[in-house]
């Protein structure tokens, strides 16, 4: 099951299918035509092809990177070879890392245990996505006004410039695309996001903007509760399964959460957790 943060990234290129394309042109040189015909597809390839796919010239993945973690690379390798067995078609990593020394280290071959099988993402950092400040260029492409604040959230400016834009949109489409950036951010760039919202010097405080301000910070509770409980059991060693990941990731119950970290400290095995 897809978690929020992947379904806020496959939202995001879905509103703007030449998203991809775009930076792949403009920050790489890759040669595409500039009315390619783009589908985004579901989060994971299907199996078989949709009969759409059978005449694509290329695929693209693209991740979002915040953390160093060599199984997430070896993930981007396992995932670009299952697209290109399903397309039979070059595919290409796009990967967003909007921490500077995550990009670096992002952008290194991924050597897997097949031989002769070496990945070489495409990573996109801060210095590849300039910080916008002006509200008109943010308004007319928020997707960029994403990457924007993903990328240089600790500047109040640029998150100021944001929600200026988000302001000038229609209500529930403002809306939809703060949750995308609060979603997507790190979590220093989500508390930015949070200050800002709550700022009562922000001149254009609207109805929206209250609501996702305090549904950002009851998920953002509910989230670090959640890490927490994985903490506790991962350094105990007890062995987390998918369906037990996806429970704990997703659940908003705060008094579960709680009860879930105290049962957590003794829990032999995740069984246990949810007894």
């Amino acid at each position: 099951m897809p978690s929020s943060v992947h379904e806020a990234l496959n939202a995001l290129f879905r509103n703007r299918p030449s998203l991809a394309v775009d930076l792949l042109c403009d920050v790489f040189d890759i040669d595409l035509p500039s009315d390619t015909l783009v589908e985004v597809a579901p989060h994971g390839p299907a199996t078989p092809a949709p009969a759409a796919w059978r005449q694509a010239a290329h695929g693209v993945i693209v991740e979002l990177q915040h953390t160093v973690s060599e199984e997430d690379r070896q993930g981007w390798a396992r995932r670009s070879a299952a697209l290109w067995l399903l397309l039979r078609r070059p595919v290409l990593v796009l990967v967003l890392a909007p921490d500077a020394g995550i990009c670096d280290w992002a952008a290194q071959p991924v050597v897997t245990s097949l031989p002769g099988y070496v990945l070489h993402p495409l990573v996109i950092g801060p210095d590849q996505v300039p910080p916008i400040s002006d509200p008109a260029q943010a308004a007319e492409c928020l997707e960029l006004a994403v990457l924007s604040v993903l990328s240089h959230g600790d500047d109040e400016a640029v998150v100021g410039t944001f929600l200026d834009a988000l302001a000038k949109a229609e209500e529930s489409h403002g809306a939809r695309y703060y949750e995308y950036a609060y979603r997507l951010a790190s979590t220093d760039v989500r508390r930015v996001l949070e200050e800002t919202m709550a700022s009562t010097t922000w001149p254009v405080y609207s109805p929206f903007a209250r609501e996702h301000y305090t549904r950002g910070r009851f998920a953002g509770l509910s989230e670090g509760k959640a890490r927490a409980v994985l903490a506790v059991l991962r350094a105990r060693g007890v062995t987390i399964t998918d369906d037990a990941l996806t429970a704990i990731t997703s659940c908003a119950d705060q008094e579960q959460l709680d009860e879930w970290a105290h049962r957590a400290a003794t829990a032999l095995t995740i069984d246990e957790l949810f007894v």
